[in-house]
């Protein structure tokens, strides 16, 4: 139940706060006043589309926040989502919409923790409902009459659609896995062959590491140039370790020399210590190096056959990378790609009379599920007939006819059924498609009474918004639809925006909205601004439908609206025995 509403700086809304009840709660004004705004607010509370558009002219954040009483099994639901209620059991709903700089941001609060859209969403179908009277165009919409037959039929019905969904998603795979083979066995019959020659052809290579061809051509030169290589490192073991000759002294024989004058130095100097100890050090190093390139020209070999081996094997595998390549690591790439592809044609062995095999059998499934579905349809049907029918009566439609019928058709997505409601107002006149015979008020209260029916059949205790439900009705078809309002209520609570003082007498609640012109207090220019007042006392009401009732003098709208509220106490009464 929605108890609390307060908005800031939304569209024309600068500040306003509503505190709904129990029962009947009704918002009454204007054409143009602002009601929708306050519509949209809780709209956007609960995650409806938002826009920097709804942002008050001037300001650069506005924020609605609705706060909401729980019952049992919403309490379930926050629990499930790691939430929980505040100790008075109610859940706050907060947005904001911010504007900074060109950028446009929207936060979802519960209880004060950001969620996203899909939780919000969730949650808002736990706690209201809305009803408009442009909904009365989706009702003409076969689909959308089905999936309110399946709302209807409860939760074992969906679930049964869901099986169905599920069914026809895996024969829709089966029958396409059938026909790609059938129309394209021979292109796979040849791209088979194709690439089992390939794969043959790579596996005689013995495809190694990625790097094998580098490290082949860095063997190829060191394998080529073996003379020259024992010969430059005998040459460069002389320069570092031991000259042969007197006049070119070796590197480390100069280092050594430079070491004993430097070490005579440090005895005088410590601070030369530093010196001799890099030194030092080079003088290791270079010993070192020596000693390695001296080892190196010793271990080097002539190896004819394995240079020629070498050669063979990177022609051969440039030749491999010119076809398949250009580097060799696509050429590995590419040879775990085939070996895929030769599985995924191979189907693992699956022929066309396996998979055709398979087909027939989940195609007997979906059938089977279908006819379930269809089974429990009809049942509902049949129910929603009978409710339907009596939801219309108090609503000036004693002697309406309704048919619900579903019709096979071939097994879809939603099963193998086409629904759609047949109408007949009055006696006489043959049962036709809702869409050919309802007018615009015979739609209002066709949807009013499915909207019973629904709010009937489940047990949550929501809030259900009805967004001028009675437009295009009078008299006592808009007494009737008042009385109808007023029973919902007593099971839900309800929130109405009505233009008909029939309706508005009937509330246990009534708000007056309007438009009023201030003054802003930066620059006192005239700025229009939305309104919403409780409407507590009698003689507030009486005058509030007097303005309702429209082309009567002053004296004939009080006294119809004193009948007005009279009548509406009568019937409540009436309705608590």
């Amino acid at each position: 139940m929605l108890i609390a509403l307060r908005i800031d700086n939304f569209a024309l809304v600068d500040h306003l706060e509503l505190e709904c009840g129990n029962g009947l709660n009704v918002l009454t004004g204007e054409t143009g006043a602002g009601k929708s705004i306050i519509l949209d607010a809780i709209d956007v509370v609960l995650g409806g589309k938002a826009s920097q558009r709804m942002i008050r002219s001037g300001a650069r954040k506005a924020i609605v926040e609705a706060c909401f009483q729980t019952n049992p099994e919403l309490e379930t639901w926050l629990e499930s989502q790691e939430m929980e209620s505040f100790q008075d059991g109610t859940v706050i709903c907060s947005r904001d919409l911010t504007i900074s700089k060109d950028n446009f941001r929207s936060r979802c609060r519960v209880n004060g923790v950001v969620v996203n859209k899909q939780i919000i969403t969730q949650l808002r179908d736990r706690l209201l409902e809305v009803t408009a009277q442009n909904e009365t165009g989706q009702l003409l919409s076969v689909s959308t009459q089905r999936d309110l037959l399946d709302a209807y039929g409860g939760k074992e019905l969906i679930q049964q659609r869901e099986l169905v969904t599920q069914a026809f998603t895996i024969t829709q795979q089966a029958e396409e896995a059938l026909e790609y083979r059938r129309q394209s066995e021979q292109q796979r019959l040849q791209r088979l062959d194709l690439i089992q020659h390939q794969i043959q052809e790579l596996n005689t290579i013995h495809l190694q590491s990625p790097t094998e061809l580098e490290q082949l051509e860095i063997e190829s030169d060191r394998l080529t140039h073996v003379v020259e290589l024992q010969q430059l490192s005998y040459q460069a073991y002389q320069l570092l370790y031991q000259s042969e000759s007197e006049e070119n002294q070796a590197v480390t024989d100069i280092l050594g020399k430079a070491e004993l004058i430097i070490t005579d130095m440090a005895n005088y100097d410590k601070e030369l210590t530093s010196v001799l100890e890099i030194v030092q050090e080079a003088l290791n190093q270079v010993v070192e190096a020596g000693q390695q390139i001296y080892s190196y020209g010793a271990g080097l070999e002539a190896d004819p056959d394995r240079l020629e081996e070498v050669e063979e094997r990177v022609r051969l595998l440039k030749r491999i990378c010119r076809k398949y390549g250009p580097k060799l690591e696509d050429v590995i790439n590419y040879y775990e790609s085939l070996k895929q592809e030769l599985t995924e044609l191979t189907d693992n062995g699956k022929s066309i009379e396996e998979l055709e095999q398979e087909y027939q059998e989940n195609q007997g499934k979906l059938i089977k599920l279908c006819a379930k579905l269809s089974q429990l349809r009809h049942i509902a049907a049949q129910k929603l007939e009978a409710q339907l029918t009596q939801e219309l009566k108090p609503l000036g439609m004693a002697k309406v006819q309704f048919q619900c019928r579903v019709t096979p058709v071939n097994p879809n997505i939603m099963g193998s059924d086409q629904v759609e409601y047949y109408f007949s107002p009055n006696p006489g006149e043959d049962l036709q498609p809702l869409a050919m015979t309802a007018s615009g008020g015979e739609m209002s209260r066709f949807l009013l009474a499915l909207k019973s029916c629904f709010t009937q059949s489940k047990m949550e205790n929501k809030t259900l918004i009805f967004d001028e439900i009675d437009a295009g009705v009078s008299g006592k078809v808009a007494q009737a639809i008042a009385e109808k309002l007023h029973t919902l209520s007593k099971q839900h609570q309800v929130l109405c925006v009505t233009h008909q003082p029939l309706v508005a007498a009937m509330a246990d609640h009534h708000f007056r909205v309007e438009k009023h012109l201030t003054k802003s207090e930066k620059n006192q220019e005239l700025r229009t601004v939305v309104k919403i007042t409780h409407l507590e006392h009698q003689k507030h009401r009486r005058d509030e439908l007097a303005e309702l009732t429209g082309g009567h003098s002053a004296e004939d709208a009080i006294a119809f609206a004193d009948s007005l509220l009279e009548t509406a106490a009568l019937v409540k009464e009436k309705n608590r025995r």
